[in-house]
């Protein structure tokens, strides 16, 4: 599995409801438990494992998160290889993954503790779509709107989409907002038909329904 992978799988893991909801629970459950146990930053240890062990070993990777190794196995490796090199803290979150099967999610879990983190923060990531590359004068005026509009610093995810013809479209959590000018040209192709339509319908009434009768 490679490192690739394994930074791009989450992100289309979190489309899922209820893999989110999964991840959120075993995210909130991690940060509560470092917080009860006095660990100042859970996420560097969660961060260096999937990267430097998950992200570059790839043989290893595919034990852990594979459904075909059992949860013996997992916790064998955990206990014979990784609790040696890490916090006992630590060692004891894989172990609860392992034992609930859930060790497959953990790329998952440390997405969803960075956005947690950064929602403590009073950050939230915003995905925006546009039809070319925003200035760095665009992207201060989104992040102005969105500071006044819902009262946090917003980190910008964008992509570019060509299809969109001009505008943009925003991501807030589950609200979208479509700004672009596809948008708006399907909108107004749909006033058309709706203004064409009303016109033939006034004129069968009319037509049904003559004058005097």
């Amino acid at each position: 599995m490679s490192e690739a992978k394994i930074k791009s799988r989450p992100e289309r893991v979190l489309e899922d409801p209820g893999a989110r909801a999964v991840a959120t629970l075993y995210a909130e459950s991690y940060l509560n438990a470092a917080q009860a146990n006095g660990v100042s930053s859970p996420e560097t240890e969660l961060d260096t494992f999937v990267d430097e062990v998950l992200g570059k070993f790839a043989e290893f990777a595919e034990l852990l998160l594979s459904d075909s190794v059992g949860r013996d196995d997992k916790l064998a490796l955990i206990n014979r290889v990784v609790a040696p090199r890490s916090t006992e803290f630590f060692a004891n979150f894989l172990r609860v993954l392992a034992r609930h099967g859930r060790f497959d999610m953990l790329p998952v879990i440390r997405v969803v503790v960075q956005r947690l983190q950064e929602q403590a923060e009073g950050k939230q990531r915003v995905r925006i779509r546009a039809a070319r590359s925003l200035s760095e004068n665009s992207r201060e005026q989104i992040r102005s709107t969105l500071r006044k509009s819902f009262g946090f610093e917003a980190i910008l995810e964008e992509s570019l989409d060509p299809a969109l013809l001009g505008g943009m479209v925003l991501q807030v959590a589950d609200t979208v907002f479509d700004s672009s000018l596809r948008s708006r040209l399907k909108t107004l192709q749909s006033r058309l038909v709706e203004k064409a339509f009303n016109e033939i319908q006034s004129g069968r009434d009319r037509f049904s329904h003559p004058e005097g009768d």
